[in-house]
């Protein structure tokens, strides 16, 4: 499981013209399921995700996580973050989950999140999706499990 979190002071999330997730100040993650991916690794994702410190603290430094400043957290399936790249011209994607598993694994990785913490919002699995956001810093990060 790969997830591209990055710092915003907003995110949001359109499918056909409605915005279907938008957070304030927090993290927006995209996420991408690989085949040998499995319940506790969405588990081992989520906190790292809840916890990994990207957020300034009094002297700015970045010792803060998501939990502690209470931001939103907006999740966005995104396949193509599985891909591989290795070689060649074009991507290919036989790296990430077939969609029924994606969407079962993105699913339950929703879930943990909502019940862990209080502002969580989400894209439209499998949907034509337009994400906006104010990448804060800009602070990108790609975590791996």
């Amino acid at each position: 499981m790969k997830a591209l979190l990055q710092r915003v002071s907003r995110a949001s999330v359109e499918v056909e013209g409605h915005t279907v997730g938008a957070i304030g100040s927090g993290l927006l993650v995209l996420v991408g399921i690989e085949p040998a991916d499995d319940e506790a690794a969405c588990s081992r994702m989520l906190k790292r995700l809840l916890e990994y410190r990207v957020f300034a603290d009094g002297e700015q430094r970045m010792n803060l996580s998501l939990q502690d400043v209470g931001g939103g957290l907006l999740l966005v399936s995104q396949f193509t973050l599985a891909a591989d790249t290795r070689s060649g011209r074009r991507p290919s994607f036989s790296s990430a989950a077939p969609p029924a598993q994606g969407e079962r694994l993105f699913n339950h990785l929703v879930g943990l999140a909502r019940d862990l913490h209080p502002e969580v919002q989400t894209g439209r699995f499998g949907a034509d999706m337009q994400v906006s956001l104010v990448n804060d810093g800009p602070v990108t990060f790609l975590l791996s499990i």
